[in-house]
């Protein structure tokens, strides 16, 4: 009987720390699949005065092959408007110049139209903002991504409404306009 006790107890420890062992790391592995595609990220969006002009929520898929990114917008003037993603993460009125240029980092010209290939950060197009100046739209592109660190990540970067419609083809804007509203997309979701 003395002899069983000290197996019997070794036999408990070792069930035990195996068992533990095993839902660790069940936990790790499965936190870390979801880690990257889990994540909404939502972004407030304002005009040069300061106005609430509505916000983009980004979501990846849970494969990580697709972005969709769901602008709403309010107090905006009627019409067609361009929605792009700037190269910095600065919205400084009154023009949001601080932001920078389109994102762009395989260095390509501008327009999803263009035959040389397009900016990461041109939207492939206009939102509609009706007479009583809000809109909506989704855009579902597979060149952008939440991802932390990757090239063509929107982290840390802006997203930008223009004053007129992108025509999808004239490098570097598309003939957009002035920049009307901004959002910062923070570096870390």
């Amino acid at each position: 009987m003395r002899l069983m006790r000290p197996v019997l107890a070794v036999s408990v420890s070792a069930f035990c720390l195996i068992a533990f062992t095993h839902y660790a790391v069940s936990v790790h592995a499965q936190a870390a699949s979801h880690a990257a595609y889990k994540h909404t990220l939502a972004v407030p969006i304002k005009t040069s005065n300061g106005q609430d002009a509505g916000s983009a929520t980004f979501k990846e898929s849970k494969d990580g092959k697709q972005l969709s990114i769901t602008v709403k917008l309010k107090n905006l003037p009627f019409g067609d408007h361009a929605v792009h993603i700037h190269q910095n993460p600065v919205c400084d009125a009154p023009d949001f110049k601080t932001a920078g240029g389109h994102f762009n980092p395989d260095g390509k010209q501008h327009g999803t139209m263009n035959p040389m290939g397009h900016h990461n950060g041109d939207l492939p197009q206009n939102i509609s903002i009706g007479e009583n100046r809000t809109g909506e739209i989704t855009y579902k592109v597979d060149y952008l991504t939440l991802e932390p660190g990757a090239a063509t990540s929107v982290l840390g970067r802006s997203i930008m409404v223009h004053e007129k419609a992108d025509d999808m083809k004239t490098d570097p804007t598309g003939n957009a306009g002035n920049r009307i509203a901004c959002g910062v997309i923070p570096a870390m979701n």
